[in-house]
């Protein structure tokens, strides 16, 4: 990193060592500089650019990384530290912690380099690609009514929220660049993606070099149940004819529970943010954070990216009004999981609702154990199962390999401006739509415009891609009850 970055980076550095951000693995232990010790800034291509890698062999549950409270950026302390701030919102009492955070966020930038959090302001990026920042053709991109219906909330949430807290703004006095929507979705952006949980401000706090790290779904979803019952056929064939951790600790490293596989939290004993390893690292690894366990629409909506393999993607299908009557679990458990299975709870839903209304008592506990009724049973689900997403397929209008050909398009979008594009003619009116909703767009506008219809496009073609792995399933199911 060369030039004006990379002296904005080595400031930022400085001060947060200054703060007491530390990477040493000894709790009490403090250093030359916030990083070196565990961790090195490096360029991850593949993961997004930036994040952080180990400088030498890391334990599963050890602290990498301590953020102590002061440096952490919250509304208490920003509120605390401006009293012309504090009596502007204490004007408006209620908007929502979020919207307050947003407000102190952008009245932080307004000072510019007088900001005691300037450093840090500069790191932030200046762009994001969250649901909220789509225009209406990068949300009709997404193709599916679900996705469709999520971003068009989320961009609406974005504009009440933004106008509920213009007066405090203009109280404020804040730059008129600054009381945008652009500049208000840019804040909350901001927070959506970048804030740390803690107990005391449901907004959240930024963390600074905290917030460097990339993200890593969980290994599995602690909610989701095992579905290998539900779908042997041999194990019902069986049925049928039977008739019936390391703890240790020293004194000077922190480790986190490895029961809670916690990847950091506010730790009130050393009144910091700690995090910790969630794995073994070797020297070189990119060290990562999992936020939580996230669909890619989810993850697109909170945080502006997607994952090319997210284990815990699902796809959701349009059910009967009757099945949700039949249905113990919450709605969010009736999915279709990456590989194409539908969930334990789909698929026990099904099961009992394909059942003849006098005989559902009778066979309901053989449902809801994760159990085959019988093959007719079995036949009738997978049909209706496979249907569903063919007709979800067919509501599109563009194909997978269409998606596939449109991706690599997209990224040589500028180059294809005054070259003819061979494809078929939805993919040339999906490009013709795009170039001319920004024939006027500067350079950088027009590549993040590309960047969020590129995530939509990417994002309908793995949806697509459960769905048709679903329909693969449910015909090789069949295939195999009709064998029996």
């Amino acid at each position: 990193m060369e030039g004006e970055e990379g002296a904005d980076l080595a400031r930022f550095l400085q001060w947060a060592t200054t703060l007491g951000i530390s990477d040493s693995p000894n709790s009490t232990g403090t250093s030359s500089a916030c990083l070196g010790l565990s961790m090195r800034i490096s360029h991850f291509p593949e993961a997004g650019g930036r994040g952080l890698a180990a400088t030498r062999a890391l334990t599963k549950g050890e602290l990498v990384l301590r953020v102590p409270k002061a440096a952490l950026m919250t509304s208490d302390c920003l509120i605390s530290s401006d009293r012309k701030l504090a009596t502007a919102l204490g004007k408006f009492n209620c908007l929502s912690p979020t919207q307050v955070l947003c407000v102190a966020l952008l009245n932080e930038m307004n000072k510019g380099r007088s900001s005691w959090w300037y450093p840090y302001l500069k790191q932030l990026p200046r762009s994001y690609d969250l649901l909220a920042s789509f225009t209406q053709f990068e949300i009709e991109a997404l193709q599916i009514d679900d996705a469709i219906w999520t971003a068009e909330k989320a961009v609406h949430k974005g504009k009440m929220e933004w106008k509920e807290a213009s007066p405090v703004l203009s109280v404020l006095n804040i730059k008129p660049q600054l009381t945008t929507f652009n500049a208000w979705l840019w804040a909350s952006s901001t927070i959506s993606s970048r804030t740390m949980h803690i107990s005391w401000d449901t907004a959240g706090g930024l963390c600074p070099v905290g917030d460097f790290f990339n993200y890593a779904p969980p290994e599995e979803d602690p909610h989701q149940l095992d579905e290998s019952e539900a779908t042997d056929i041999d194990s019902f064939l069986t049925s049928v004819n039977k008739g019936e951790k390391d703890d240790s600790s020293t004194e000077d490293l922190v480790v986190a529970n490895p029961d809670k596989l916690t990847d950091g939290g506010y730790h009130e004993g050393l009144a910091s943010y700690c995090f910790y390893a969630k794995r073994n690292y070797e020297r070189g690894d990119q060290v990562l954070l999992s936020y939580g366990t996230y669909t890619n629409l989810e993850l697109l909506e909170h945080y502006g990216f997607i994952l090319q393999d997210n284990p815990n993607d699902k796809a959701f299908i349009s059910l009967e009004s009757e099945m949700y009557s039949l249905c113990s679990w919450p709605k969010d458990s009736l999915y279709i999981s990456q590989d194409g299975k539908p969930s334990f709870a789909l698929l026990s839903t099904l099961r009992l609702w394909a059942t003849p209304v006098s005989k559902r008592r009778s066979v309901k506990h053989i449902a809801y154990s994760g159990h085959l009724i019988s093959v007719e049973n079995e036949v009738a689900v997978m049909e209706w199962t496979m249907k569903k997403c063919q007709d979800v397929l067919s509501s599109c209008w563009t194909l997978m390999d269409e998606d596939m050909q449109l991706l690599h398009i997209i990224d040589k979008i500028h180059d294809c401006n005054g070259e003819e594009v061979t494809s078929s003619q939805t993919i040339l009116d999906e490009i013709g739509s795009f170039l001319a909703k920004n024939s006027v767009t500067s350079g950088a506008k027009k590549t993040r415009s590309s960047s969020r219809w590129r995530l939509a496009v990417e994002w309908r073609y793995r949806y697509k891609r459960i769905l048709s792995e679903c329909i693969t399933h449910c015909a090789k199911t069949l295939d195999n009850l009709s064998k029996l």
